[in-house]
């Protein structure tokens, strides 16, 4: 899709909006977000930010502005945090902000700040050329090239005190917090799922193609009951944080193992030509590679493990 296709199918699915995750529909809202992952997956990305940060916003007793595009800008790298200053009564935001989907194409942004304190804040991205600034130029690759990902430079930009989301490091303390996190690897999963599908409609019948068919397929079928038994737990328990934590980063570590192991099956399977001669599947292939990398690795693992030695 390109990126006013993605803006224009998001606002047409706003009357629609996706279960809250912990209200009981948890794993409707995983299989919407897995099937926009297979549709597109850059429109995925936007989509899955946008859902999130209604999700954000419900747990702060709001509702999302009307047939508005949302984005959650949450990276921080050490170091190069936004900055939150008082202008009398009315407050400023200054600095840069990394890997920031949609810069250009959403309406406002959830944005972490990290100083003076870690907040989270509600930014309104209309009508802000001189105080906002969007920079795309130093995005390497094709891969998601339609997200619009890149910089977003805050020049002393104007808000209001009652933009501020809750308590400082609410963002982060909230079970919502994990259960959000859920929502990405739905996403990669939908992702991987479209190669197998390719992989179904090109069928090989030598016995090479036909045991990497196999494995691929009991992938997919592994992180659809992940992603499944993940959101019913949540359902169960939705305030449990130390639980949501743990289930968070098992379902995503399960997610990225099972679409990398897709990634590379399909590859010995097919060879180069999907991936140099069908410029969807190429596509496909490299965004789903790069999105998977918003798993945090052997990091997450690390966490992982310690909570559980923590219990």
């Amino acid at each position: 899709m390109t990126s006013a296709e993605i803006v224009h199918k998001l606002r047409s699915q706003l009357e629609e909006p996706l279960p809250l995750p912990g209200h009981g529909q948890t794993p409707l809202r995983h299989a919407k977000l897995w099937a926009a992952g297979v549709e597109d997956l850059s429109f995925a990305r936007i989509a899955e930010a946008h859902w999130d940060a209604v999700a954000i916003l419900a747990e702060c007793g709001r509702m999302p502005r009307p047939e508005t595009i949302y984005g959650v800008w949450a990276s921080e790298l050490p170091g190069q945090a936004l900055r939150v200053e008082a202008d009398g009564e009315e407050l400023t935001i200054s600095g840069s902000k990394m890997f920031c989907s949609g810069a250009g194409l959403v309406e406002f942004a959830l944005v972490t700040v990290g100083v003076p304190e870690k907040l989270l804040i509600e930014v309104d991205l209309r009508g802000t050329q001189t105080s906002v600034r969007y920079d795309t130029s130093a995005w390497g690759t094709s891969a998601f090239c339609e997200t619009h990902t890149g910089n977003v430079i805050f020049a002393s930009h104007l808000i209001t005190p009652d933009a501020v989301l809750g308590k400082a490091g609410w963002y982060l303390d909230r079970p919502g917090f994990w259960h959000g996190a859920c929502g990405p690897a739905a996403c990669w999963a939908g992702g991987a799922e479209a190669l197998v599908q390719y992989a179904t409609a090109n069928p090989r019948k030598d016995a090479h193609t036909l045991a990497h068919l196999g494995a691929m397929y009991s992938c997919v079928w592994s992180m659809r009951a992940s992603l499944d038994a993940a959101g019913q737990e949540i359902d169960t328990q939705p305030m449990n944080r130390a639980a949501a934590h743990v289930r968070a980063l098992t379902v995503r570590h399960i997610v990225e193992q099972q679409c990398t192991d897709v990634l590379r099956r399909f590859a010995r399977a097919y060879g180069p030509f999907p991936l140099s001669m069908d410029a969807n599947i190429s596509q496909r292939y490299h965004e789903l590679d790069l999105y998977l990398r918003q798993s945090h690795a052997e990091r997450d693992l690390e966490s992982l493990g310690g909570s559980l030695l923590n219990k």
